[in-house]
């Protein structure tokens, strides 16, 4: 799929799967260390900061979102399925999500303290990558710090037709290597601060990986750009 027809599919997979979901996937404390740790710089970055909201896209069931909020972050979340974003109001109902879409995100510019994009890319298609990550630097204020993380690997193209216990899927994912996520970010007008790659398990086609960016500040008026 090379438009934003992929959307649909991704929507209507994940309103499939939604209760699930929350019964299968692991809560930020039920995290390994890692992951658990990543998050915590993340959110220690953007409250230090103090340049804005963040926005949690592609949050899901608004664990995460939740997690964020709980260590003093005003966050809010952003999810293209209807069912999820249900479940995260329920959830955690004084906490604000809206439905939306990472290609187009009903944020004003430059109006982010950070964006997290927490396993919620590696459904678009490598070629429409650009369009995601331009909308979360647009989004976000000068300063402002992204964390991006998720499913790696050497160019994997895979088409699920179940998922979290035998559902009907028709999203597709793409595992991409980290290097090349890393030059997208750079592209994306991102400044890269750090990244975690953990090693595949023995006979695993994916791993995962944790990128820290932020948006470069913009020099002082008649000042050096350098």
């Amino acid at each position: 799929m090379s438009d934003l027809s992929y959307l649909a599919a991704v929507r209507e997979s994940y309103d499939t799967v939604a209760s699930a979901y929350v019964e299968r996937v692991k809560t930020p404390a039920e995290l390994d260390p890692l992951s658990r740790g990543m998050l915590n710089v993340f959110a220690e970055v953007v409250r230090t900061a103090g340049l804005g909201p963040v926005a949690d896209v592609g949050c899901g069931p608004g664990r995460v979102t939740a997690y964020l909020a709980e260590r003093q972050v005003p966050a809010f979340g952003i999810d293209l399925s209807p069912a999820m974003v249900e479940l995260a109001r329920s959830a955690y109902p004084d906490l604000r999500f809206d439905v939306g879409s990472m290609t187009s995100l009903p944020i004003e510019d430059d109006s982010l303290g950070g964006v997290l994009a927490y396993y919620s890319t590696h459904h678009t298609p490598p070629a429409l990558l650009p369009v995601v990550l331009g909308e979360l630097h647009r989004t976000l204020a000068p300063g402002g710090s992204l964390m991006l993380a998720g499913h790696v690997g050497a160019d994997r193209h895979l088409r699920p037709t179940q998922a979290y216990g035998g559902h009907p899927v028709s999203y597709e994912s793409y595992l991409l290597p980290p290097d090349r996520i890393a030059e997208l970010l750079k592209q994306a007008g991102f400044v890269l601060t750090s990244r975690l790659v953990e090693e595949p398990a023995e006979g695993a086609e994916r791993s995962f990986a944790t990128f820290l960016a932020h948006k470069p500040e913009r020099p002082a008026a008649g000042g050096d750009p350098a």
